[in-house]
């Protein structure tokens, strides 16, 4: 009989214990003032609380594993702990939310599960922007947009509950319900696109044999974690534009210089008395912006030179590639410190100088699959009948050579943040005014002595998105690898 050790929900499970203890012994260490040899009261219980509730989790999870030799049906009274387990978000505890929901469903479906993590980014995005009520003041359309939040939220949470009994509805109301549903993903949450191919797959009962790469990419735990930190910051950066004020991120507050970290000020004040938690959701979307086009515009010229170069060989491939190898000895960092020191530190240069060195090897992985594709026997045949060349290599050639390509993409997003945010520390980067991770850096490395946190948070959230795109990545590339199919 098959375990539940090889189920999704139970190695859910056992990720989301180890999640939880390690959230834990970070609470234990933050409760801990090491210069004064105190403790923060309020942080020690809360590292109490998630300690009692990691216990939990870890007889929940023995608990399964032993009715796992009985019965492959999770019975009622795991259910029970695991509903009791979901109250764990009140004190923050996102990983223990995340399996109890997994456990308490009688039927896991991709679609429900990414419905959860629908719902998790919300939460997320409306508790980060909640932060802000204890400032001094807020911006003006502050309580619209968390309004507006609660309702998406409140939304999400019916469609989560509910998702196995949608289809039940009528023609008309399914259009119109994944018309509302759908627009909901204007507020970055990309995890309402997922929830609606699911929705409209599960609805036409389309079943095959073979699982794309939406389903297989749930067996990588690590990869979804990534993949909710992505969305996670793609949501915040485009809501931070209606609950966050920019001044605070900006503008200098001679009265507030050097704060340690508190409520109105989570991560503290830096030397000009700006809000370095306002600095760093602000900066997402600069790291993010310049991290995905970096890699978009090689994607497509590395591409389109890669495709022709492996497609016609000979002459051409000869005259590219040599032209790209002169590109490529060139180290890609100091390229870029080249470019942008010839024509000035910006964010438009910063784009164009990252893109350039990233074109020879976007072109050196197109060319190898163009050339493996090329000579297999559907492209012999469409050359057979007579079709153009333009034709095949649109066609054919190069969409069944997009999955490395795509598995790069990703993987490379992580090195351009950190490209972005090195230069930047160098001062060569984006402008010095403009709240981005590396300036953060910048300005709190100088004072690593007496205000560690300064350089520690934006370091940590520079680590926190090249992990979640690599982990993103490695899922990715799994998921298309067709030796693990």
């Amino acid at each position: 009989m098959k375990s539940y050790k090889d189920t999704l929900v139970y190695k859910q499970v056992e990720f989301s214990l180890g999640l939880s203890l390690l959230y834990t012994v970070v609470l234990g260490f933050a409760a801990m003032d090491f210069s004064t040899f105190s403790v923060q009261p309020f942080i020690l219980l809360l590292a109490g609380l998630n300690g009692f509730a990691t216990i939990v989790q870890a007889l929940l999870t023995v608990k399964i594993r032993k009715d796992s030799k009985k019965s492959l049906v999770i019975n009622r009274t795991s259910q029970i702990i695991a509903g009791l387990l979901t109250l764990t978000l009140a004190i923050g505890n996102l990983f223990l939310v995340l399996s109890s929901l997994y456990v308490i469903k009688k039927k896991v479906s991709p679609g429900y599960i990414y419905a959860v993590y629908m719902v998790l980014t919300d939460l997320l995005v409306i508790g980060v922007s909640a932060l802000n009520l204890f400032k001094v003041y807020v911006t003006n359309s502050f309580i619209p947009a968390m309004i507006v939040l609660l309702v998406i939220l409140v939304f999400h949470v019916i469609v989560l509950i509910g998702y196995d009994k949608w289809s039940a509805l009528s023609p008309g109301l399914k259009k119109l319900f994944l018309l509302l549903f759908t627009l909901t993903v204007l507020t970055g949450n990309l995890f309402v696109l997922l929830v609606s191919v699911s929705m409209v797959q599960d609805a036409n009962k389309a079943i095959t044999k073979r699982k794309g790469i939406r389903e297989k990419i749930l067996r990588n735990q690590a990869s979804m974690l990534g993949l909710l930190f992505i969305v996670f910051l793609i949501a915040i950066s485009i809501c931070s534009v209606w609950t966050f004020n920019y001044r605070f991120a900006v503008t200098n507050d001679y009265s507030a210089i050097l704060q340690s970290p508190n409520l109105a000020y989570p991560f503290g004040t830096d030397n000009f008395g700006r809000d370095v938690f306002s600095r760093i959701i602000f900066g997402a979307r600069i790291s993010l912006a310049v991290g995905v086009l970096a890699t978009f515009i090689p994607f497509i010229f590395g591409g389109i030179l890669g495709a022709i170069s492996g497609y016609y060989g000979r002459h051409t491939d000869n005259l590219i590639m040599r032209f790209l190898d002169i590109l490529y000895a060139i180290p890609g960092i100091l390229l870029a410190i080249t470019i942008v020191a010839a024509f000035g530190a910006s964010t438009t240069n910063l784009i164009i100088a990252l893109s350039v060195g990233y074109i020879p090897s976007y072109a050196r992985t197109m060319r190898a699959n163009v050339i493996q594709v090329t000579n297999l026997e559907y492209v012999e045949a469409s050359r057979a009948v007579g079709n153009r060349n333009f034709n095949i290599i649109r066609q054919h050639v190069i969409p069944n050579s997009m999955a490395p390509m795509i598995v790069r993409a990703t993987l490379t997003i992580g090195s351009a943040i950190i490209a972005t945010s090195s230069l930047s520390y160098l001062g060569l980067g984006v402008e010095n005014y403009i709240p981005e991770w590396g300036n953060i850096l910048r300005t709190g490395s100088s004072y690593l002595e007496t205000k560690p946190y300064l350089a520690i948070y934006p370091g940590l959230a520079i680590i926190a998105l090249v992990l979640s795109f690599n982990f993103l990545g490695d899922g990715i590339r799994d998921a298309t690898d067709p030796r693990l199919s």
